[in-house]
């Protein structure tokens, strides 16, 4: 068996097609992590995503903040757009989006000594921090009141966590971490706002880091695998390995082999369909 992790779809069915063709991918004995971002933006976001429900049995997803968009597309919380509302439009939409409801935020597999969230772990958290606020933002979203939580997720997140916050404040934080970080300052502020290259001038000016540099960010026992940041593109060290390779935006699909002493990285050129990176 081998185990093989994807950056972002988005959405982008014929490249992901082509890329499993490449690696020869067999879900009656590999396993696929999807870093998530399944969908929007991409034009076949509903190919993709009924692919993938498909494959269900043989593949870990975590939850991305396009799927979180589409979600609360679905719960009449966010406008929907020409991407996601065939997925909407689908006679399968309830099935697709409670299959959906139901993936984590976080997954960890302690004998490959991984674990994958989209953004990535808040600098804050440490591993046992991260496993416990994950769950708690899985029972909300599978709960039957997900649409009002979600509703209140949608709203502006703290840059720090704050256990003295309210309840729902915590729950905006642990989710915005999980899906929507790229950047922090030295003491673990998160900046949600920023979007482009680490070495950006502009960024360099804010005294910003990528989370993972952070100087104040806790010890983590297991390497992090994360998608999310087109401009990072693939990067790897010995403790964050990043997949989001921007297949969207016309460059490259990727997978990476996890299951072998060093992760062996198989890629596709895209064609991308997107104008606005981020």
């Amino acid at each position: 068996m081998a185990v093989w992790a994807v950056g972002d779809i988005q959405g982008c069915f014929d490249s992901f097609q082509e890329l499993m063709a490449k690696i020869a991918f067999n879900p009656k004995k590999d396993e696929l992590w999807v870093a998530g971002d399944l969908v929007n933006r991409g034009d076949k976001s509903l190919e993709t995503l009924n692919y993938l429900y498909s494959i269900r049995n043989s593949i870990k997803v975590v939850l991305g903040n396009h799927d979180i968009a589409l979600i609360s597309a679905y719960a009449g919380i966010k406008k929907s757009n020409p991407t996601i509302q065939p997925i909407l439009d689908a006679p399968n939409a309830k099935e697709l989006i409670n299959w959906l409801r139901h993936q984590p935020f976080l997954h960890l597999n302690y004998r490959l000594g991984y674990v994958m969230a989209h953004a990535g772990i808040s600098p804050q958290f440490d591993l046992g921090m991260a496993i416990q606020h994950a769950s708690r933002i899985e029972k909300k979203l599978r709960g039957r009141n997900y649409k009002a939580w979600l509703k209140h997720m949608n709203k502006k997140s703290a840059n720090k966590f704050n256990a003295k916050a309210s309840s729902l404040d915590i729950e905006k934080y642990i989710l915005s971490s999980f899906i929507s970080m790229r950047f922090c300052e030295d003491d673990g502020r998160l900046d949600f706002k920023q979007k482009g290259e680490p070495t950006a001038l502009k960024i360099a000016r804010k005294g910003l880091k990528p989370w993972f540099t952070c100087p104040t960010r806790k010890k983590m026992s297991m390497k992090i695998v994360f998608g999310h940041w087109s401009t990072l593109g693939y990067y790897q060290d010995s403790n964050v390995l990043s997949l989001d390779t921007g297949c969207l935006w016309g460059r490259e699909l990727t997978v990476a082999r996890l299951d072998v002493d060093e992760p062996i990285l198989v890629q596709v050129k895209c064609r991308g369909n997107a104008k606005v990176e981020g």
